[in-house]
């Protein structure tokens, strides 16, 4: 193999790495680090993407200069790809998560797995710690858009018990190539068809467990995907959990504009703020011509973000190309600039509504 000039060091960017020496995205994979085929590798060098996955740079910085004069993936230490994770014995039942926000419509099939995977996306592209609970316990999404199918490791906490006396569990997040934590109940088992058959009280008390009695890393951004509707999971969050705010996703289409009117008037009830507004399928281009076709209708993003009193984070279009990524569970592939819009307005809407700086209490 030709010896390729390319220096490599912590700061070097993991997208021109994989440019320049593809073997690269090998070695990298083989620590377990898959952000070199995502749009996050455009924006983090290897000193980022292993601190993102929890590992330690050296070992990587070494493996990548040996597989460059080799041109071979050197044997690689089971320590070495160990993620450093939250110890089971330090869990206290507080997380350092920075701030809390809940994805919600009110109205199904509006796409408020692909707006919260999209944010995700463009809050890891600013190299900020991103986790994402699935509350949607009966038709979760999240991990089919992440090409996520091991079930979720369980390790037990040795300081807390259970009402039998038996260790208490904790669930290991699962971690997705660009390194976002993600806890859903898909993840219980390992048949993605398996239907969960649970009421109300039931699937709040889930939702509270992956909240609660999960070993979350220190977050910047915990996002939550809710179900539709108003109801036990979405009060759940917004009564028991300490969040910043809500982001509300619509649709152009009257119906779906009074339902999440509906969603808009539950939260200013619960005394929340609403961060934004996401109206997604807004527009279709035409890649022939360039046309805009209204597919919908006309937009209703302005009086949804009048009644809610927030600014309208974007406007995300029909893209054919974003549904076959989202469909191969390869979201984290798709590299569009809705992503930083939304990354954006979220974080100024985040630096517009400060809540006191405290840890978050999770008992």
């Amino acid at each position: 193999m030709a010896h390729v000039e390319i220096e490599i060091t912590p700061a070097s960017r993991i997208a021109d790495l994989v440019e320049h020496l593809p073997i690269a995205a090998d070695v990298l994979k083989a620590f377990g680090l898959g952000c070199g085929g995502c749009s996050v590798a455009s924006y983090e060098t290897v000193e980022q993407g292993a601190l993102a996955h929890g590992l330690r740079v050296e070992p990587i910085v070494a493996a990548l200069t040996q597989a460059r004069l080799s041109g071979f993936v050197p044997l690689i230490s089971n320590d070495d790809r160990r993620p450093t994770r939250r110890a089971p014995g330090s869990f206290s039942g507080r997380a350092k998560i920075a701030h809390v926000v809940p994805v919600m419509s009110g109205k199904g099939g509006v796409g408020k797995s692909l707006v919260t995977a999209l944010l995700a996306i463009g809050l890891r592209r600013r190299h900020l710690r991103v986790g994402i609970l699935d509350a949607d316990i009966t038709g979760p999404s999240i991990p089919k858009l992440f090409g996520l199918t091991t079930p979720l490791a369980i390790e037990a906490d040795p300081n807390a018990t259970t009402v039998h006396g038996n260790p208490q569990p904790l669930m290991v997040p699962a971690l997705s190539r660009s390194a976002i934590e993600i806890v859903s109940s898909n993840l219980l088992t390992d048949k993605e068809d398996t239907a969960m058959i649970w009421r109300g009280p039931i699937l709040s008390g889930v939702i509270r467990q992956f909240y609660e009695q999960v070993l979350w890393s220190d977050l910047d951004v915990l996002l939550i995907d809710l179900p539709p509707g108003t109801s036990d999971a979405p009060l759940t969050v917004l009564q028991s959990l300490a969040i910043d705010g809500v982001v509300l996703v619509t649709m152009p289409q009257a119906l779906a504009t009074m339902i999440v009117r509906k969603a808009a008037n539950l939260v200013h009830q619960l005394k929340k703020p609403i961060l934004g507004i996401v109206e997604n399928m807004a527009f279709f281009t035409a890649p022939d011509t360039g046309t805009r076709y209204d597919i919908f209708g006309p937009s209703y993003a302005g009086r949804v973000a009048e009644l809610a009193r927030a600014p309208v984070l974007a406007q995300i279009p029909l893209d054919p190309a974003k549904a076959r990524l989202a469909d191969e569970g390869r979201v984290e592939a798709i590299d569009d600039p809705i992503c930083d819009r939304l990354a954006d307005g979220l974080l100024s809407a985040l630096a517009a509504h400060p809540k006191p700086k405290e840890t978050i209490s999770l008992v």
